[in-house]
């Protein structure tokens, strides 16, 4: 396999892994607005706990990035993953922000 075809590779998987995690995001910011405190929103906390533990071991970097860092001397942020570059280079700000709101309706709607 060419190194263009395994970096067309990486990105497709990081793009999916990102939509993915979209969809947990945003469904356990649903589930604490409507105050339905399911088994899936705490799975989405487990899934989203792991990710955090998988960045840190990684510095910070999806190890997704670092291999394809293999593949390409790109600079951009979006070189690893089918996203606009702004969206690339903040999205671990967006995210942390939309965790921390979900965290603190989560942590409202138990105390009361």
């Amino acid at each position: 396999m060419q190194s263009e075809s395994k970096l067309t590779l990486i990105k497709v998987i990081h793009t999916l892994i990102w939509v993915f995690f979209n969809f947990v995001i945003f469904y356990m910011l649903y589930t604490v607005i409507i105050n339905k405190l399911n088994v899936w929103l705490w799975v989405g906390y487990g899934l989203v706990f792991m990710e955090g533990i998988t960045l840190l071991m990684f510095k910070f970097f999806c190890p997704l990035t670092l291999i394809a860092r293999k593949y390409s001397n790109s600079t951009k942020d979006n070189f690893d993953i089918y996203l606009p570059n702004w969206l690339a280079r903040y999205t671990k700000l967006i995210y942390t922000s939309i965790l921390m709101i979900i965290s603190s309706i989560t942590i409202y709607r138990l105390l009361n």
